[in-house]
């Protein structure tokens, strides 16, 4: 097949590349794209719902609300720009990338972790999703939830989501943008409505709660993000080489944060006259007594929308570690064993658990300490590592580079298994609770970022080992990047 007829195949409307690195004949993304990428990421109604959870159960008031909005989406989304650099120096998803720190035998137990933890992602954006098809069959229709309609909405959610998924990376582009207009214009009804239809004196006089609980309330919001942190690289590895890096923090920040913001203010407003919706089995049927019908249907099927991007884009990310833990099929094939468990576990949650909000803020919390395991480990190393040896990456072998000794880098092993233990110290969720949970760090919600530090000291302080010399870049470095002013540095050969 000519160079030519490769490049078209790959980029066409179905995405066919796997794992393998990005050639530069194919790295014509720009990183406006990651613009919308990062704002689909996160059109979901379950930030109304933590918005009023924040009121409710922190006992914040309007003002520390818009503090905690403000402050998470820089945080969690500020790690996911930093952490997508690698995309574009690597040219590969970044749980393929990840092999080049842990090793390609110690990758695996990252990469299983974080797999399953999608899985619970997944299950929760399908049930969201499935709820939305429900409370618009209800306002147009009057048709009442019941557990058959529950389970066909939610096989047709997965299905569309298994769709948009594996066509790729393009369509998903093509989505994100028109969400964005859409469901922004939208939202700035439901803004306008919200700010003539509310007792702003009732909002206002809320009392101040304590800084504890903002800390807390801010990590809550702030595990979203951190979910997407192993994934960034995913969409940046079709960006040329020499693209600038500013702009990848810049655009995953503010295209999370401008809808982040004002969702969780909106849930904080609606939540003063309506608090049982921060505890509410269904998390979306509540805009349909909110909000008058005009506006209610039209930003729920926006809204459904926003959620079946999120979850095609968790599972677009989800193949690619799949892939990466040997399961040799095609990324599009890879993305069905998630959508299957989806199905399962969407099910045991719509029609055994007590409690969705309660499932969920438990879920965030131990997902944001298993991610920031990987996140400590994977970000000190690039501070250390310019180039990835894209042969070493592919090479599953004792032949490869990044084989190491039997396989693991036990530096990184260590790094994050020790992180990941004492993260989980400090850690309380509904069913588990860890002994250093009634500290300090515990009772405001910082397991997560305690995980962050203790992998990134440890794998900073723990002596390094040189790769083998024969190891290489991906591809050389273009004059551009060498020269150019938003060139990074030509790095001295890669440590493990």
């Amino acid at each position: 097949m000519s160079t030519t007829a490769e490049t078209a195949e790959h980029e066409g409307a179905l995405e066919t590349r796997g794992l393998e690195p990005v050639p530069d004949s194919e790295r014509h993304g720009k990183t406006s794209e990651l613009f919308p990428t990062w704002v689909a990421a996160n059109i979901s109604v379950l930030l109304l719902t933590m918005g009023a959870g924040l009121i409710v159960s922190n006992s914040l008031n309007f003002w520390q609300v818009l503090v905690v909005a403000l402050v998470s989406p820089v945080l969690s989304y500020g790690l996911v720009g930093l952490v997508s650099i690698a995309g574009k120096r690597g040219g590969s998803p970044g749980m393929t990338l990840s092999r080049a720190v842990f090793g390609q035998r110690g990758n695996l137990f990252p990469g299983s972790l974080i797999w399953v933890a999608r899985w619970g992602w997944e299950t929760i954006n399908a049930v969201t999703g499935a709820y939305a098809i429900l409370t618009v069959l209800d306002i147009c229709f009057g048709v009442k939830q019941n557990t058959a309609l529950k389970v066909i909405t939610l096989l047709a959610f997965v299905a569309a989501t298994f769709l948009i998924s594996g066509l790729g990376r393009k369509v998903l582009h093509v989505c994100s943008q028109w969400s964005t207009y859409l469901f922004g214009a939208f939202s700035i009804l439901v803004l306008v409505y919200l700010l003539t239809d509310t007792d702003w004196s009732k909002v206002f006089d809320q009392p101040a709660g304590s800084t504890a609980m903002m800390i807390a309330g801010i990590g809550t919001i702030a595990a979203g993000g951190i979910s997407w942190v192993p994934t960034g690289p995913d969409f940046t590895r079709y960006l040329p080489r020499n693209a600038p890096s500013k702009p990848l923090v810049g655009h995953a920040v503010g295209g999370a944060a401008i809808v982040v913001v004002p969702m969780v203010l909106m849930g904080a407003v609606m939540a003063v006259s309506t608090p049982g919706l921060s505890s509410a089995q269904d998390p979306v049927a509540f805009l349909g007594d909110l909000l008058p019908t005009w506006i209610a249907v039209p930003y729920l099927i926006m809204a459904l929308i926003g959620m079946l991007l999120i979850n095609s884009m968790s599972m677009y990310s989800a193949g690619f570690t799949a892939m990466t833990l040997g399961i040799k099929v095609p990324r599009a094939w890879a993305v069905s064993v998630n959508a299957i468990i989806s199905l399962i576990f969407g099910y045991l949650l719509m029609n055994v658990a007590t409690s969705f909000m309660g499932s969920f803020i438990s879920f965030l919390t131990l997902l944001a300490v298993a991610f920031s395991a990987w996140i400590g480990v994977f970000g000190i190393d690039m501070l250390r590592r310019k180039t990835y040896d894209g042969e070493a990456l592919m090479d599953t072998k004792r032949t490869s580079a990044y084989w190491y000794k039997a396989g693991f880098a036990w530096q990184a092993m260590t790094s994050w298994g020790v992180a990941l233990l004492v993260g989980l110290l400090f850690t309380k969720v509904d069913w588990f609770s860890g002994p250093l949970a009634t500290s300090w760090i515990g009772r405001n919600g910082l397991g997560w970022l305690m995980t962050i530090v203790v992998a990134g000291v440890l794998y900073a302080v723990l002596p390094r080992e040189p790769l083998p010399e024969t190891a290489t870049p991906t591809e050389p470095a273009t004059p551009a990047e060498a020269t150019g002013p938003t060139a990074e540095a030509k790095p001295a050969p890669a440590k493990a």
